[in-house]
C-alpha cells in the first residue's frame, strides 16, 4: 500500500503552482547530454525528475508539449533500442531526464535486461531525483512490463507518479474509469505518489497541472 497522503491543496494554491509552473515552462529548456552508459551520466546538480514509459506511450510527445517545443525530445527509430538517458535543463532550477522506453516486444531479451539493470542502478543512486513520472497509454490496459516497472521503483525506493496519456481518445465515463483504475494502482504501491493526471498531447489535457507539480519540485526562481 501506498505510504503517501497527500494534502489537498488549495484553489488559491493550486492557481498558484500553475502560473508557477507555465512560467517555468516558457523559460528556456535546452538538451545538455545524452549517456549511453552509467558513467557517463552527468554529476548530481539540479533537482531531477525523470519521464519514463512503455515504447510508443507517447513520453517524447509529452516531453514536447510540456516544454511547448516540437522537437525537443525525439522518439528513436528503433523502438525499445536505444539505452540513452536524456538530460534536459532548465537553468538553475530542474533537469529533466528522457528514459529509455521499455517493453517494445521485438526487443532482444539482453536488451530488456540491460533496460532494468540501468535503470535500477540509475534510479537508485541518484540523490537529485525527485520523482519518476509513469506513463500509461489511457487507451490500453496495463502491461505485465509496467507492473514490473512498478515494483523496480518500489525497490528503490524512488517515487513515482501515474500520468495517464492519449486521453482525449476516451470519451469522459471511459476517462473516469482509467483515472480510477490507476489510483487504485496507485495504492497497492509504497513508492507511488497518489495523484494521478490526465493528459492529452494533442489537445493540451492536463498539461497545465504536471507543469504545476513539477514546478513544486524546481528550485526556487533566483533573485
Amino acid at each position: 500500500m501506498s505510504d503517501f497522503q497527500a494534502s489537498p491543496r488549495t484553489p488559491e494554491e493550486q492557481e498558484r503552482l500553475v502560473e508557477a509552473g507555465r512560467l517555468l515552462f516558457a523559460g528556456a529548456c535546452d538538451f545538455v547530454f545524452g549517456a549511453q552508459k552509467l558513467e557517463q551520466v552527468p554529476p548530481p546538480n539540479l533537482p531531477e525528475i525523470a519521464f519514463a514509459g512503455r515504447s510508443n506511450v507517447g513520453k517524447s510527445s509529452l516531453i514536447n508539449a510540456l516544454t511547448g517545443r516540437k522537437a525537443l525530445a525525439r522518439a528513436s527509430s528503433e523502438p525499445g533500442r536505444t539505452k540513452q538517458l536524456n538530460f534536459f535543463d532548465f537553468p538553475e532550477r530542474l533537469t529533466l531526464v528522457d528514459m529509455p522506453g521499455y517493453g517494445y516486444a521485438k526487443a532482444a531479451k539482453d536488451v530488456k535486461e540491460d533496460w532494468q539493470g540501468m535503470m535500477f542502478s540509475f534510479l537508485r543512486g541518484r540523490p537529485t531525483l525527485q520523482r519518476v513520472i509513469l506513463l500509461l497509454d489511457s487507451r490500453i490496459e496495463t502491461k505485465p512490463s509496467d507492473r514490473e516497472i512498478m515494483k523496480l521503483l518500489d525497490r528503490a525506493a524512488v517515487t513515482f507518479q501515474i500520468v495517464l496519456t492519449k486521453c482525449d481518445g476516451l470519451k469522459p465515463g471511459a476517462l473516469a474509469a482509467k483515472c480510477a483504475q490507476a489510483t487504485d494502482l496507485a495504492r497497492q504501491h509504497a513508492a507511488a505518489f497518489p495523484d494521478i493526471i490526465a493528459t492529452s498531447s494533442d489537445n493540451g489535457m492536463g498539461i497545465p497541472e504536471l507543469r504545476a507539480e513539477l514546478a513544486a519540485l524546481a528550485l526556487p526562481q533566483a533573485g
